[in-house]
């Protein structure tokens, strides 16, 4: 058994108005959610529980996202949220606003023995 990265998401998020960061970083996760799906866990027999998921979101501002927050909406695993520098913030100074843009990178990691993945053969595709 080892522990296998199996899965590596990316999303982004905003909050035109309201310069909350959390929310932008929020949807950020949820977006990158939304294009996986880990059937696997059914098929081999493996608890959701047994997940350990890495979340790492890229905001402007840091410090200004509750990362704890964060952590509450993911629906699976054992979840570690780190937040960092990065995404980015676009000024409207005509109307004195902030629009805060958040990325996210979403990993999850699970032990589990290799020798029960079997990759098969890839098949060529023949003109009718």
């Amino acid at each position: 058994m080892s522990v296998e990265r199996i899965i590596l998401e990316m999303g982004a998020g905003n909050d035109l108005y309201g310069e909350d960061y959390t929310k932008a970083a929020n949807r950020a996760v949820q977006d990158a959610l939304r294009h996986s799906s880990l059937i696997f866990f059914r098929s081999l027999d493996i608890s959701h529980e047994e997940m350990q998921v890495k979340v790492t979101i890229g905001v402007q501002n840091p410090d200004k996202v509750d990362a704890a927050a964060v952590e509450a909406t993911l629906p699976r695993g054992q979840a570690q949220v780190t937040v960092v520098f990065g995404g980015q913030n676009v000024v409207d100074a005509e109307n004195d606003t902030v629009s805060v843009i958040a990325t996210a990178a979403v990993e999850a990691y699970v032990d589990i023995d290799l020798s029960l993945i079997h990759i098969s053969e890839p098949t060529r595709l023949r003109r009718i």
